[in-house]
């Protein structure tokens, strides 16, 4: 009975985290209150609160729900596979990025809430400065490998490590934001992992 109990939170936990997704999707964050996510989930708005104590720490579990396998699975790609070389596992966290927003729409729809449809200010503004802080650390992992590139003579003579880690960080932001905007050039899988070989053959050292 108790683990049954405890399925069945989880379940209402998914549950309200799929209808907030929605619901933010649809009307954007500023617009949405926690009474239209309850309805949307065919909840109360008590059955909200027992699992999330505001609209913001919501939201907080949304994103983590996407963003943190995202982080585990840059972590085994770029740090953590030794039978790949630096840049090629670089070039397959770009192109597995890319494909979880092709593939899974709830990345993609958590993706778009957090570029286009969220209002980083008053209660948001912590989410902000979290952005900041994955980004700095998705710099960091990045950099990591191209050392290790850079170790391995692979990496193209003139560039630094950092260099080459911020152009990555600044071509993958442009890229999703470009992707989610529907520009009609970065939408198929064989132009996106043409593109993604480019910036990475372009780091190699001429050989």
């Amino acid at each position: 009975m108790v683990r049954r109990t405890k399925e069945e939170a989880e379940q209402t936990r998914r549950s309200i985290l799929a209808a907030a997704r929605k619901t933010f999707h649809e009307q954007g964050v500023g617009n949405t209150s926690l009474e239209q996510i309850a309805h949307a989930a065919g909840l109360t708005r008590g059955a909200i609160y027992w699992h999330f104590a505001n609209k913001e720490e919501l939201f907080k579990a949304m994103r983590q729900e996407v963003t943190v396998p995202l982080a585990d699975r840059m972590d085994y790609t770029l740090l953590s596979d030794p039978a790949t070389a630096p840049l090629d596992r670089i070039r397959n966290f770009l192109m597995q990025f890319s494909d979880s927003v092709s593939d899974d729409p709830s990345v993609r729809h958590t993706m778009e809430i957090l570029n286009f449809k969220c209002e980083f200010v008053g209660e948001m503004q912590q989410d902000l400065a979290d952005y900041v802080v994955h980004s700095e650390e998705c710099l960091s992992k990045l950099q990591r490998t191209y050392q290790a590139a850079q170790r391995n003579g692979d990496l193209r003579t003139g560039i630094s490590p950092k260099m080459a880690a911020m152009e990555t960080l600044v071509f993958l932001t442009g890229l999703l934001r470009l992707r989610l905007l529907g520009v009609p050039a970065l939408q198929t899988r064989r132009e996106l992992n043409a593109l993604i070989a480019a910036h990475v053959d372009s780091r190699r050292q001429a050989g």
